[in-house]
């Protein structure tokens, strides 16, 4: 019988050979030093072999537990080897590989997307579900799992998570390795979620009062510039962010958000006022030598983060029930719907998606003139409301 010391003392030779311990386990030793274990046994008169792992991954007290079981499975009637066969089938039938497998596949997706998406699995679909075959997972076991998040109150996030296993599920049954979809069964079984809308300033006093402030803010000029395009522009706070010099044409007077971008996926094109390339002039002359418009403080090549932009907004004394920066998209949207701005017009220029693929391209194309004066006098508005503290109310387009 082998012992530590002896397989330790094992050297490789110009051929490989091999080393008997008992029972028919033995190890071989590879022209590279390599040390495999292997199980001789016999099948319906045949002799077969198993492999059982590398010393020293895998230990002399380990590789001989791994041979008594392949024995007990031969007492059983059972050929180790079709077992082990079995065994792996399984894992890659498992919820787990087949998430993987599903996720690796959604090359379309933005990498914060994809991102999100894997954090969920992580946290909530695989510690409870990753290693069951996934066609014993039922709609009972997936209700349990979403009972226990909402019962820590995290009901939308209960929702995405239901969703999220669907995709997987539906994935499972176009690869043939499902039949049903249990997440599906499952609609309308959980908590309705309440909307909640994005804290937004709409009376004009307010907002000439939040943009007196914002003029005023005297704190990183990433954070600074990036608040005051923000109530030009009303992109999302992440298109924001992330703008990147070369999707600016001033000469055009426009920005062109490319597809990757944007939440919707297709590009995005926002008519620049005046008052919008004056303040680019401005923060170009800081960070025009790199590819961000607004670079972090510890590196150019990153964007300012998340919550600086609401943090900012606290500094101001702006209260997270008063004022996001979400918010400067709600804040345009009811200023314009309520002063006769064509809604279409409106719903275009916040990127919304638009049901009729077709009807949507024709209007990125064919409305982009009315956009852009919508655009110039929404900011001649915004001027006006800033240099007026009396609150008056003046027409956006008149």
């Amino acid at each position: 019988m082998l012992s530590d010391a002896t397989l330790r003392a094992l050297k490789p030779r110009e051929r490989q050979y091999k080393r008997a311990d008992a029972k028919g386990l033995y190890v071989i030793v590879r022209p590279n030093g390599a040390k495999w274990w292997r199980f001789k046994y016999r099948w319906a008169g045949r002799e077969k072999s198993l492999s059982m792992g590398t010393y020293p991954d895998t230990s002399l007290a380990l590789a001989r537990a791994k041979r008594d079981e392949a024995r007990e499975q031969l007492a059983a009637g059972v050929d180790p080897s079709v077992a082990r066969r079995a065994q792996r089938a399984a894992r890659e039938d498992d919820f787990q590989s087949i998430a993987d497998d599903w996720l690796e596949r959604q090359k379309q997706l933005k990498s914060t997307t994809r991102k999100q998406l894997k954090h969920r699995l992580d946290r909530f679909l695989i510690p409870a579900l990753g290693r069951r075959p996934i066609t014993d997972i039922t709609a009972p076991d997936l209700l349990r799992l979403l009972r226990r998040i909402e019962s820590k109150g995290h009901h939308e996030t209960a929702h995405r998570v239901r969703a999220l296993a669907s995709r997987v599920f539906r994935y499972a049954i176009a690869v043939g390795k499902a039949d049903k979809d249990p997440a599906q069964e499952l609609v309308g079984a959980l908590e309705a979620v309440k909307s909640q809308n994005f804290a937004a300033l709409t009376a004009p006093k307010r907002i000439g009062e939040l943009l007196r402030a914002i003029d005023g803010y005297q704190g990183q000029p990433s954070v600074m510039y990036a608040l005051r395009l923000a109530p030009l522009v009303f992109v999302r706070p992440g298109e924001l962010r992330g703008a990147e010099w070369r999707e600016f044409d001033k000469s055009a007077a426009e920005w062109r958000i490319p597809a990757a971008r944007m939440k919707m996926g297709a590009e995005h094109v926002v008519p620049l006022s005046r008052q919008a390339i004056r303040l680019l002039s401005e923060i170009e002359r800081l960070t025009g030598g790199g590819n961000l418009v607004f670079p972090g403080l510890r590196s150019s090549d990153r964007p300012i983060s998340d919550n600086t932009l609401n943090a900012a907004l606290r500094r101001l004394g702006f209260a997270a029930d008063e004022m996001t920066a979400h918010g400067f998209r709600s804040m345009a949207s009811t200023c314009l719907n309520e002063t006769g701005f064509p809604p279409d017009v409106i719903e275009l220029q916040l990127a919304h998606a638009h049901r009729n693929k077709v009807r949507a391209a024709y209007n990125r194309a064919e409305r982009l003139e009315e956009r852009r004066q919508m655009m110039q006098a929404w900011a001649d508005y915004l001027d006006s409301l800033k240099a007026d503290n009396t609150g008056t109310v003046r027409a956006i387009n008149g």
